[in-house]
């Protein structure tokens, strides 16, 4: 029987999101500081006569498994690529991650599925090529390929090395509240061509925002109930919110200690997921 290959897709977090404007073809220009948690989904695939997906784990329910999943659409994109005929994969897919919840799930997975076939088929792609294939997938499935520390650019496309060092840990939370990126980014009520706010300034995090904070909390008012609670715990070195969340976040320089704090978040949350875990 072949041989199983694992894959993690990590959260993907936004440090800080900067929103530079609109382009005229109406997509968003962002500036973001992005970073991976030690935490999230794992893909596994072994070669098989037919490719079927089968999701497990505690978001499984609402992750579709049939070809609307993103994994079937990355498959198809990176044969067309390659230009031969992929074999059959048997895939599981282990949602450890909330959906639609701002930290790149469908897009890590995508990215994990598109690292594990070229494992697989021990075929190689040019940066150019990876860059391309991953992009037509979804804006933020670049940087999940890609799956380091790193200064994100353009509409995501544009991938930079960080040369900071960053907090050593991380507490996520999501209220459980799924929160729509399409009605956030509505709500920030950029027209095509308009500029936005300033550059981000790789140097000095304390001005480090996230744009679609404010919208985002239009959309799902737990949100700020989230920060709230979050920035009332004070070890935190910085307390804000991923992507378009809705889940948000807090920096600590140690695991032991963001333990902690998820315990005590945890217990006075109930009906939130909370997890502590490392930065890469």
């Amino acid at each position: 029987m072949a041989e199983w290959i694992v894959e993690k897709a990590c959260a993907k977090i936004n440090l800080a999101l900067h929103v530079l404007g609109r382009r005229d073809d109406g997509y968003h220009e962002l500036d973001s500081v992005v970073a991976f948690a030690g935490f999230g989904d794992e893909l596994k695939l072994r070669q098989a006569k037919h490719t079927t997906l089968r999701v497990t784990g505690p978001f499984a329910a609402e992750v579709p498994q049939g070809p609307e999943n993103i994994i079937f659409k990355a498959i198809s994109v990176l044969r067309d690529v390659l230009k031969f005929e992929l074999p059959g994969f048997e895939i599981i897919l282990e949602k450890n991650l909330p959906v639609a919840s701002g930290v790149g799930g469908g897009s890590a997975d995508a990215a994990a599925t598109l690292r594990a076939i070229l494992r697989l088929t021990a075929h190689k792609l040019s940066e150019n090529q990876i860059q391309s294939l991953a992009t037509s997938l979804g804006a933020d499935v670049p940087v999940c390929f890609a799956q380091r520390s790193c200064h994100m650019q353009g509409i995501g496309e544009i991938i930079r090395p960080l040369m900071i060092s960053l907090p050593k840990a991380i507490v996520l939370v999501n209220p459980q509240k799924p929160c729509s990126t399409q009605a956030v980014f509505a709500k920030l009520a950029l027209t095509k061509g308009q500029s936005h706010l300033r550059e981000i300034d790789i140097e000095n995090s304390p001005m480090w925002r996230n744009d679609l904070t404010g919208p985002a909390c239009s959309v799902e008012p737990e949100i700020g109930q989230v920060l709230q609670m979050l920035a009332a715990e004070q070890m935190f070195s910085a307390v804000r919110m991923s992507g378009s969340g809705a889940t948000c976040f807090g920096l600590v320089s140690n695991l032991a200690a963001a333990s902690a704090a998820a315990a005590r978040l945890s217990v006075r949350n109930p009906g939130w997921w909370v997890r502590a875990t490392e930065l890469c």
